[in-house]
């Protein structure tokens, strides 16, 4: 677990985040973006546009459970994860 607010994560460990999950799911305002890892085969532009907010660091909050990656909050995509 770490603390977001004693430890930034910027594009280089938030990439790493990526690299053992099949799913990112993000919540962007009421917006929520999926990636399949394995079908999308999203860019490095297109991921960093997900996982890093105005500040250039890891959104907040995110939750990593098994293969997934949830990034930003969003009700739905926490009850389906964590369900």
């Amino acid at each position: 677990m770490v603390d977001a607010r004693k430890e930034r994560l910027g594009p280089a460990e938030a990439l790493k985040l990526t690299q053992d999950v099949s799913e990112i799911i993000a919540a962007k305002g009421k917006k929520v973006i999926r990636f399949v890892l394995a079908k999308d085969k999203p860019s490095r532009e297109d991921l960093l546009a997900v996982l890093l907010g105005p500040s250039g660091n890891l959104r907040a909050p995110t939750l990593r459970k098994g293969k997934k990656l949830l990034v930003g909050f969003d009700a739905g995509a926490y009850d389906e994860v964590l369900s």
